[in-house]
């Protein structure tokens, strides 16, 4: 079965997938890193602001609000058995 990778700021709201890399590199990293986005973290599309960015997830129960210069750096997968 191929695996499909997207973007988090892909992910459609209401949706869950699991990170799979993190291509920011330096200070934009490291905070990703410490908002507890690493390797094979579910994360769950829950609402976009009106105007499209930020749009919220919930990231190992907390709810966190990413601009789409940061989601846009973090891939993810949603295939089912990679979610599950």
């Amino acid at each position: 079965m191929e695996t499909d990778f997207i973007t988090l700021g892909q992910l459609s709201i209401g949706t869950a997938a699991r990170v799979v890399s993190i291509k920011s590199s330096g200070h934009e990293r490291r905070r990703i890193l410490d908002l507890g986005l690493t390797e094979g973290t579910r994360v769950e599309a829950l609402l976009r602001s009106p105007s499209g960015n930020p749009v919220a997830y919930l990231i190992r129960g907390a709810v966190i609000a990413l601009r789409a210069d940061s989601s846009n750096g973090i891939m993810v997968t949603q295939s089912v058995s990679e979610c599950i």
